[in-house]
């Protein structure tokens, strides 16, 4: 089994808005939360689209492509004093590397305990950079998998199927005795099985019927509890 992680087995605590304002505020600045969540929105697509997988291809590495994502949200805002804005950018990354900005969903650590109890190896493959490792153990989730494949690590992104590809060839697997399980249509669902493996979705809070006519209803759960059962019986 391949995982998602992010919206899958955990999700940001509070809006990245309010985490940049707490910080901002400690260093003196008064910047309003939307506005700010909004700015990190708008600069997380500009640095997405210039440098894209954390700018890996243009010399770039995560940490430095996370600082200047911060630094633009905040001079988006108006604010462009160097000296403040990276002490705030580099307490930024270094705090979400932590637990106290993640929460993980209450049906995770009991649908992990159940699968490896039922004997299935399991990793993740997430569009994640290298601080990933530390937040899964953090989180109290690291020693459900094998191996982390991140796509700074991979040199890919899904849903690009490399990610994919390069997880089972690390892992010794056929695609076809893998499934993987995420949130998004195209980046989890649809390009793990353009890469060979079965996928199932996962829609916690969303009307499933805007997904029948691209989703057979059997590859769909509402919760992680629907999947070992599942799982049984495609076994």
């Amino acid at each position: 089994l391949t995982w998602d992680v992010k919206d899958t087995l955990i999700r940001i605590r509070h809006s990245v808005g309010e985490q940049y304002y707490s910080e901002a505020k400690s260093h003196g600045l008064q910047v309003d939360p939307e506005i700010l969540n909004k700015c990190f929105h708008l600069a997380y697509r500009r640095q997405k689209e210039i440098f894209p997988n954390y700018g890996l291809g243009s010399g770039l590495n995560s940490r430095q492509w996370w600082i200047d994502t911060a630094k633009l949200t905040f001079r988006l805002c108006g604010i462009e004093e160097e000296g403040v804005l990276s002490p705030i950018a580099e307490k930024l990354y270094t705090d979400f590397c932590t637990a106290k900005n993640w929460e993980v969903f209450p049906d995770v650590q009991p649908v992990l305990t159940d699968c490896k109890k039922l004997g299935f190896r399991m990793a993740v493959i997430s569009n994640f950079d290298r601080r990933l490792e530390q937040i899964l153990l953090h989180c109290n989730l690291r020693q459900y998998f094998e191996f982390v494949m991140t796509s700074e690590e991979a040199g890919v992104a899904k849903p690009n199927t490399g990610i994919f590809l390069k997880t089972i060839s690390v892992a010794g697997v056929d695609p076809k005795v893998t499934t993987h399980i995420g949130d998004d249509y195209w980046n989890d669902y649809r390009a793990a099985r353009e890469a060979g493996f079965e996928s199932y979705l996962l829609k916690r809070e969303e009307d499933l019927n805007s997904l029948e006519d691209v989703v057979p209803m059997e590859y769909v759960i509402q919760s992680l509890e629907e999947l070992p059962t599942k799982l049984m019986k495609s076994c």
